[in-house]
């Protein structure tokens, strides 16, 4: 077999047999195939795609090339939960405590954030000590304990994608419906949970910008997940504006658990319930989503969702009293607040401006190797069909520099587009994929 004649095949437009894929994979990941060949064949593909087979075969070859993650020493029905990222996206925060207190164990390897998008384990690192990084005992051992483990990626795990997501971000092959499938599915799909559900952002502050490509994107990733032998669902959501109201590490972490407390932002509460309600039903802990809507509900006005937040925290020796007491978490010196020099309703917030403003603080990352400011962000206190009178405060700024904090407000006058009341109200879920 001849990296050439694959490269020739696919750039004439036919299907690659279950044997090429393997062994284009194979051998770029062990260094066989040069960056040249590798990248030539992910043009082609970028230029005449893959069909659902060889997707499935691509995200089989990637999953192979490095460890799984056996979960079947965990007791029950392991249910996982993805988002394809946004801004102001807290929801692994809250929905992972709800879920593990209704009695299924919920497991979740988590990523950092870069860019304006946020990730989980830098929010979970605003809380002293909280170890990210698990062993696969103690991952094992704590799921078991209190149904709940969230960390870093362990392992030697998808080295293929690793290595080819680099080659494609550098060769403008990024934006291929089975390429962006099959990265991440095949990192789902190396934790051996039973079941998945996956959050498709699409919006202004998505890696998706518009509702077509965000659904064919979710059903090609339920499409694997399923042929692969694991439940999988998805959601396509709202990301034209942030999450909630907090954007930024400390500020989020505060948000989701006021949430947990029953004083959270009703979009982001409802988000976690919609998909809740749906993990719920897959590890057969309630009938249909109604009743698994009731039981997370209950987890929260029991305050048992909030306690299992705190088990969590303390599982990964973390300081609880960060949880106990918001008011440990990390702060900024100066909160400035932004107000509205007009009146009107909020038409618009765009989500991804929102992110580039905390990113500006320091709430984000550059690089991979840029220092984050766990305490700076953006608070919103104004959101889209909001009512704004002249003078109303928009949102806080909490920022450690006065300088970037002056900018940063400036920018914020424009984001709020106010004007006349939207005559559509906002959607929060524009459709579920639960088989295809």
């Amino acid at each position: 077999m001849r990296m050439y004649d694959i490269i020739k095949k696919k750039r004439d437009g036919y299907s690659l047999t279950t044997e090429e894929i393997n062994y284009f994979v194979k051998n770029y990941t062990n260094g066989n195939i040069p960056d040249y060949q590798a990248s030539a064949l992910l043009m082609a593909i970028y230029f005449n795609k893959m069909d659902k087979r060889e997707t499935l075969d691509l995200t089989k070859a990637m999953i192979n090339s490095g460890d799984t993650f056996d979960l079947s020493s965990i007791n029950g029905i392991k249910v996982d939960k993805h988002s394809t990222g946004g801004v102001g996206d807290s929801v692994t925060l809250i929905l992972g405590p709800m879920v593990a207190a209704c009695g299924v164990p919920f497991v979740k390897m988590s990523g950092r954030g870069l860019g304006h998008t946020g990730g989980t384990l830098d929010k979970l690192e605003s809380i002293k000590g909280f170890k990210v990084a698990l062993s696969n005992e103690e991952f094992v051992r704590n799921t078991n304990d209190i149904n709940i483990s969230i960390c870093s990626q362990t392992g030697n795990i998808t080295p293929a994608d690793k290595k080819l997501y680099a080659l494609r971000d550098v060769t403008a092959t990024v934006e291929n419906l089975s390429l962006i499938a099959g990265s991440i599915m095949s990192k789902k799909l190396a934790i051996e949970s039973d079941a998945i559900i996956l959050d498709v952002k699409v919006g202004s502050g998505a890696f998706m910008k518009n509702i077509d490509d965000a659904i064919a994107l979710a059903e090609e990733m339920v499409t694997i997940g399923n042929s692969y032998g694991r439940k999988t669902i998805a959601v396509v959501t709202n990301m034209d504006e942030p999450l909630g109201k907090a954007v930024g590490n400390a500020l989020e972490v505060k948000e989701a658990i006021e949430t947990l407390r029953g004083q959270g932002p009703e979009d982001l509460f409802e988000l976690c319930l919609v998909l809740g309600s749906k993990l719920l039903v897959l590890a057969k802990k309630a009938k249909d989503e109604v009743e698994g809507r009731a039981l997370l509900i209950d987890t929260i006005d029991s305050g048992r969702a909030y306690e299992k937040l705190i088990e969590l925290v303390e599982h990964q020796n973390g300081d609880i009293s960060y949880v106990k007491n918001l008011d440990l978490l990390p702060k900024a010196k100066y909160i400035l607040e932004v107000k509205s020099i007009k009146e009107g309703y909020v038409k618009a917030i765009d989500a991804e401006e929102i992110g580039k403003t905390a990113l500006a603080l320091g709430a984000g990352r550059e690089t991979i190797e840029s220092q984050l400011d766990l305490g700076v962000g953006i608070l919103l206190n104004k959101k889209v069909d909001d009512k704004v009178e002249k003078d109303d405060i928009l949102a806080y700024i909490h920022a450690n520099d006065l300088e970037k904090a002056k900018e940063v407000e400036e920018k914020l006058l424009d984001i709020f587009i106010l004007g006349d009341k939207n005559i559509e109200k906002k959607k929060l879920i524009y459709k579920e994929i639960d088989h295809i």
